[in-house]
């Protein structure tokens, strides 16, 4: 980052596990100074500890921005104390699950300009992607602000309303679990097949990485890579038609998956 009105009013992260930490390390490798992060942690680690930010001390009086990355069941005892900067210039962005705007509205004012974004774990490494959705005091400026931070972590997709966050979060925001769970699944039937336990895993961790990767560098549609390497009467084909069976198949089985996800979301929301 360029010096930028965060550099010179500063930026408070309120909580910084693993979420917070793979944000604030991504901001620090593009140049944010540290001297301009301050972060509120109970708990801070030894990483964090040593990244030179200013650490549970006094913090600025009108930030440029709030990121609050608690979970949501601390968020009644971590927001209060960050009220000052409340129904000013303060962007406030939240990258915690099922808390709504209006909730925020309520604890920090309906004049106060709200992001909500659902980030998933890849963040982690880079790799994630992060859906925003702003309250009414939201401007383009601020959307624009938002997704150069979150971009540190990966891509960054706007949503036209905040109602699609339940759908984002059964699909991208659970999904790298349901990945994960495919990888054990082909590692167990490798296993099935004559494959020893570590070559099973290390042949199924490496399909899944390699096949997300071609998806995402090479720009065809999925479907057309699907095809490419489905040959005839061939391996794939029979592999396919097992999980391409209308009854009980792939596609059937993840709508499911999604629509629970989802479904748990909305009632998370309702809370």
């Amino acid at each position: 980052m360029q010096e930028t009105d965060i550099a010179r009013r500063g930026l408070v992260l309120l909580g910084c596990g693993k979420m917070g930490s793979a944000m604030l390390e991504g901001w620090l490798a593009r140049g944010l100074p540290p001297s301009s992060v301050h972060v509120i942690d109970p708990s801070p680690s030894e990483w964090l500890q040593g990244t030179g930010v200013n650490l549970n001390g006094e913090t600025p009086a009108d930030p440029a921005l709030v990121l609050v990355a608690v979970k949501p069941q601390m968020m009644s005892d971590a927001l209060p104390q960050l009220q000052p900067a409340a129904g000013g210039p303060t962007l406030f962005v939240s990258v915690a699950a099922g808390v709504s705007l209006q909730r925020y509205e309520v604890m920090l004012g309906a004049a106060t300009p709200i992001i909500r974004a659902m980030p998933n774990t890849p963040a982690a490494v880079g790799k994630g992607i992060t859906a925003i959705a702003g309250n009414a005091q939201v401007t383009e400026t601020h959307l624009q602000t938002a997704e150069d931070l979150l971009s540190a972590v990966g891509e960054v997709v706007r949503l036209e309303d905040e109602t699609q966050m339940d759908a984002v979060t059964g699909v991208s925001g659970s999904g790298p679990a349901y990945v994960f769970h495919m990888i054990e699944a082909m590692a167990a039937a490798g296993e099935a097949e004559g494959l020893a336990p570590d070559l099973a895993l290390a042949l199924a961790r490496a399909t899944v990485a390699g096949a997300g990767a071609l998806a995402q560098e090479s720009g065809e549609d999925p479907g057309q890579l699907r095809k490419n390497v489905t040959s005839p009467n061939g391996t794939t084909q029979a592999g396919l038609e097992v999980l391409m069976r209308d009854e009980g198949g792939l596609r059937q089985l993840v709508g499911e998956t999604v629509h629970a996800a989802a479904e748990r979301s909305r009632e998370l929301g309702r809370g």
